[in-house]
């Protein structure tokens, strides 16, 4: 029932920006927690991002700072801004939504499914 589309991956240069956006249907957006996380190459998916239901954001130490998620529920979308992008930022990344736990959203491993994802790549 769940329905979560990324987008806005690339190819971007070290020190540059990308936007990425989840787009739900419904209320999912609106009325869940919602994340972001990402897997890179060879290694388990890791949580980056996680906002709340009431709008608390809370970041992995390696992107605070340089990364920020918000929601625009007109649009029914969740964003990632990410800027002074690394080389050790490229990964597939993901967005997903719970509804009560918000513990959960540290935890990718609990989620049961997920969305194609879209690649961010950041090379010279």
């Amino acid at each position: 029932q769940v329905q979560l589309v990324e987008s806005g991956g690339g190819l971007v240069q070290p020190g540059g920006s990308l936007r990425l956006s989840c787009a739900a249907s419904g209320s999912i957006v609106s009325l869940n927690h919602m994340g972001w996380y990402r897997q890179a190459p060879g290694k388990q998916r890791e949580w980056v991002a996680v906002l709340s239901a009431s709008g608390t954001a809370t970041y992995q130490d390696s992107v605070k700072g340089r990364f920020t998620i918000s929601r625009d529920n007109a649009k029914k979308t969740v964003y990632l801004q990410m800027n002074m992008l690394k080389v050790e930022d490229t990964a597939v990344n993901y967005c997903n939504a719970e509804p009560v736990l918000l513990a959960k959203m540290l935890a990718p491993s609990l989620f049961d499914s997920w969305g194609q994802g879209t690649q961010v790549t950041v090379s010279s």
